[in-house]
């Protein structure tokens, strides 16, 4: 498939808004480690205020202000925090929002530390806004991961789709990070057909142009 990157991303539409707080970026360096953090994304304007990830734990002092500066909300406005798999990048600030429904992966959790159970580990999505709103399990990067699509957007549907995605153009390079190689590129092959814009892991957010 092709692509065509967005910069940086803010999306309008009838009712929810998606902006990526903070692009992801994995940068390595020459002994093999690398410096990274996830993709950090707000979806808002309707009835539901959706963050999905929340960056490593680094990202707690500044994590707040990104979200009152660029979202006009606070952490007790998130009623939702979706985290699309259990990675350190990802989920290293879910402390800060005990007030919202919690999905890790296929965890989902309400405040007070209820457990709900859903069928996201038998392959069936969990609608948080129906017509709207759809958490979808795309396994791969993880066994248990996940990716929120954004319906009815001015761009069309928008992927959040976590580590399912390295970046655009990671191909040849995402299957060295992926605990199942195969199940993986079968979520982005699905994500590419239902998605007009996905927001990946650790690049900027870009647009599928088709095969």
């Amino acid at each position: 498939f092709q692509t065509s990157p967005l910069g940086s991303l803010s999306i309008p539409g009838p009712l929810y808004s998606v902006r990526v707080l903070q692009v992801g970026f994995n940068t390595p360096n020459p002994d093999g480690s690398s410096r990274a953090d996830g993709s950090v994304t707000l979806v808002s304007g309707g009835p539901l205020t959706v963050l999905v990830d929340t960056g490593g734990p680094w990202l707690r002092p500044l994590l707040p202000r990104l979200l009152q500066e660029q979202g006009g909300v606070t952490p007790a406005d998130v009623t939702h925090v979706v985290v699309t798999h259990g990675h350190s990048d990802h989920v290293g600030n879910i402390n800060l929002f005990p007030s919202a429904t919690l999905l890790v992966g296929f965890d989902l959790s309400r405040p007070g530390g209820l457990f709900v159970p859903q069928g996201l580990a038998r392959g069936v999505p969990l609608e948080l806004h129906p017509g709207h709103l759809r958490v979808t399990p795309t396994p791969g990067h993880t066994r248990a991961h996940v990716s929120l699509l954004v319906s009815g957007t001015e761009l069309g549907t928008v992927a959040v789709a976590g580590d399912t995605f390295e970046r655009s153009g990671d191909e040849g390079e995402w299957e060295a990070l992926s605990e199942e190689p195969a199940e993986q590129r079968r979520s982005r092959r699905r994500l590419v057909a239902l998605a007009d814009v996905i927001v990946p892991g650790h690049g900027e957010p870009f647009r599928v142009l088709g095969e």
